[in-house]
């Protein structure tokens, strides 16, 4: 009898899900499956804790699913992924396994740790592995010299034109392949940092994916535009935590965006192809791991930004972590992620803004404590977010546009809703105060709030001073 193993990593669903549905295609097939933990790779990559437990919430979940089909799901823990390629050719040959099926991984050690195990099981064991958590899988998507697109806007239309041509349905769950096996006992727990994940926010499972994709698709997207940059307003989808471990998958959004909203593509100016559009960035940002693993490493897209020099004060990174800045805005975000795991995509390129041009601290420092912290990590979404803020991305803000945060609080928090309720210090500042207590404190004499850290007109200066002078220097070197 032939026997398939799928290999699961950031895809725990049953449905829609390419490697099991292949894996399930044959009838006569036994088909198993098996999730490795790793540890001391997921330390190295500055996984949160919280991002730990929700997997294992959804892995539990998974378990059950593939067993009401008849499908074991093995788990062992390793240490790192070089361990794991070890330990996952034994089992391999030890179960007798002709197939290996799993859904392809973009960043860099990964690929590497896949191209690894598939030289190691050539000739005994067949490995084929599938584009299942993009839309359209990199390389597909090029310019007129066969190139990835360096800025967003081109690449986005030619996804699309490439995108209505391609078959983008989705694959439905397994059907059950025998009489249903025990699923409920306890996983074992991560050799990992715990966390509490806030069930109210973000409950495991597909199914609670999925009832949050059709409700924000029917009810809120059409007032997507309006509303997604409103911190204190349930106006974003919020299902950023699914796709990134791939409890969701991005053709089940696609799909479900489409028949709730057909117009959605001719209506470039509403809600639906607003949140189309951040699905897009969500494509873009991994065809350009790809297409440059150098993003993978630390490394900046344009070259001569390394040569910034940053600031080197740990007190000001420390006060921005902890929500401490003075500025009501950034302070309030920065405690909604450390008290959640998730930030407001508009906050996220606030407080982005503001370590990298207000305090001048090297944007690797923030995209690393942003991983620490993310339910939705991703590495992707996070560096491409980061070096857009920092300047240092492809198709990234210009070095030169430097938001203040002040009049960004007032233009997206204007009555300080958001703010109170992650700084109950600032109660009863007045609306007309809420952006810069310190001026309502002055007259009050009372308020248990720290001062601006920086002040912003004279940080602009000196991150201007600082980006044209690595911009100089790095041409008079080259």
């Amino acid at each position: 009898m032939t026997t398939h193993l799928v290999w699961f990593r950031h895809d725990l669903r049953v449905t829609d899900n390419l490697a099991l549905h292949a894996a399930c295609e044959d009838p006569q097939a036994q088909v198993q499956a098996v999730f490795i933990a790793t540890p001391g790779q997921w330390a190295s990559h500055d996984m949160a804790p919280r991002q730990a437990a929700f997997i294992h919430q959804n892995l539990q979940l998974l378990r059950q699913q593939l067993a009401l089909r008849g499908i074991p799901l093995h788990y062992h823990q390793c240490h790192d992924f070089n361990a794991s390629v070890d330990w996952l050719a034994d089992f391999c040959i030890e179960q007798h396994i002709d197939k290996l099926l799993y859904n392809h991984q973009y960043e860099l050690n990964e690929r590497l740790r896949d191209t690894q195990l598939e030289e190691k099981l050539r000739g005994q064991v067949t490995c084929q592995g599938f584009h299942d958590s993009l839309l359209l899988p990199p390389g597909s998507v090029l310019t007129g010299n066969g190139e990835m697109y360096k800025v967003y806007t081109p690449f986005r239309r030619a996804f699309i034109q490439r995108l209505l041509m391609t078959d983008s349905h989705c694959v439905p769950a397994p059907k059950p392949r025998q009489l249903p096996i025990d699923g409920t006992s306890a996983l074992a727990p991560f050799d990992y940092p715990a966390a509490e994940v806030d069930v109210a926010l973000f409950p495991a499972g597909e199914e609670a994916a999925l009832r949050r994709l059709r409700q924000f698709c029917r009810e809120t997207v059409q007032d997507y535009q309006e509303q997604r940059d409103l911190p204190a307003v349930d106006g974003t989808s919020q299902l950023s935590p699914y796709l990134a471990l791939g409890v969701l998958s991005p053709r089940q959004c696609f799909n479900r965006l489409r028949a709730e909203c057909p117009e959605v593509l001719e209506m470039p100016d509403g809600g639906a192809f607003n949140w189309l559009n951040e699905l897009i960035w969500r494509e873009f940002y991994r065809h350009l791991l790809v297409a440059y693993p150098r993003l993978c490493r630390n490394r900046p897209f344009i070259d001569w930004t390394d040569e910034v020099r940053w600031n080197p004060a740990a007190d000001k990174l420390q006060a921005w972590q902890q929500g401490l800045t003075g500025y009501p805005i950034v302070d309030a975000a920065m405690r909604q992620l450390n008290a959640t795991g998730w930030m407001h995509n508009r906050l996220r390129m606030i407080t982005a803004s503001f370590l990298v041009k207000d305090l001048l601290l090297d944007w690797r420092l923030g995209e690393r404590y942003f991983m620490s912290q993310l339910l939705d990590g991703d590495l992707a979404a996070n560096n491409g977010g980061w070096q857009w803020a920092a300047s240092t991305g492809t198709d990234s803000a210009p070095y030169f546009r430097i938001f203040n945060p002040t009049t960004q609080g007032e233009r997206f928090d204007k009555q300080g809703a958001f703010i109170r309720r992650w700084l109950p210090e600032l109660a009863a500042v007045p609306d007309s105060d809420i952006h810069q207590p310190w001026r309502w404190a002055q007259r009050q004499q009372q308020l248990n709030y720290p001062q601006p850290i920086v002040d912003h007109k004279q940080a602009r200066l000196d991150t201007l001073a600082a980006f044209e002078a690595a911009r100089r220097e790095h041409s008079r070197t080259t």
